[in-house]
């Protein structure tokens, strides 16, 4: 039987949880501003108000605060409705091809205004440390599961080609909606988000080649 937690329990481990949350997006802010090579854990510290040692013990290594900025990150866009749920229900609630194409290129160009810049980050910092190029894999990864749950719910609703793979089909978006396309896209040439997303409904189909909706 588990001793219930006293409140001064409560009391430290809500402090705790605050003092986290503060390390967290001080990371967030300074890691997009610098960098990760450029932001260091002193000038975390800094901004968060907290002792260097409280991150150690808080949060951990500096790998570790940037995969908590990562999860944190996460979290708040299956909040902000950035789901894998809410693709696949906005793609299954199309009524045309168009619709449901249209559908998948606004969520990746919303997900990708919000994640590109951490992945920036992520990528300038693969290139030092091993532990952040395992975790760079593991974004992609994630993001190719993803787009294997999309090409699912496309599937049933456009009648794929025959023979493309969901694999394949997911490896094509996920080729054309990389954070780094988005970028350099946005960022680098100056495109406007609704360019972006134009963009990617009209480059989609060539890669998802359909058949019809199938007969309700």
């Amino acid at each position: 039987m588990d001793t219930p937690r006293t409140r001064s329990q409560i009391r430290r481990d809500i402090q705790t949880m605050g003092t986290r949350g503060d390390i967290v997006q001080a990371a967030s802010e300074l890691m997009r501003e610098h960098g990760y090579v450029g932001t260091s854990i002193a000038a975390i510290a800094e901004r968060g108000g907290v002792a260097v040692q409280t991150i150690y013990n808080t949060v951990g290594s500096k790998v570790d605060v940037l995969a908590a900025v990562l999860a944190t990150a996460n979290s708040q866009a299956r909040n902000s409705g950035l789901s894998v749920a809410e693709l696949a229900a906005g793609i299954t609630g199309a009524t045309t091809p168009a619709a449901a194409v249209g559908a998948l290129a606004t969520w990746i160009a919303a997900d990708n205004e919000r994640a590109a810049p951490l992945h920036r980050v992520v990528n300038e910092a693969a290139g030092t440390d091993p532990e952040i190029r395992e975790l760079e894999v593991t974004m992609a990864a994630r993001s190719l599961h993803t787009y294997a749950e999309a090409v699912g719910a496309l599937r049933s609703q456009l009648g794929l080609r025959p023979g493309l793979s969901d694999h394949e089909a997911a490896t094509s978006i996920w080729a054309l909606g990389h954070p780094q396309v988005f970028h350099t896209l946005v960022v680098g040439l100056g495109w406007s988000r609704e360019a972006y997303t134009a963009w990617l409904r009209s480059a989609l189909p060539g890669v998802l080649p359909t058949g019809r909706f199938p007969v309700r």
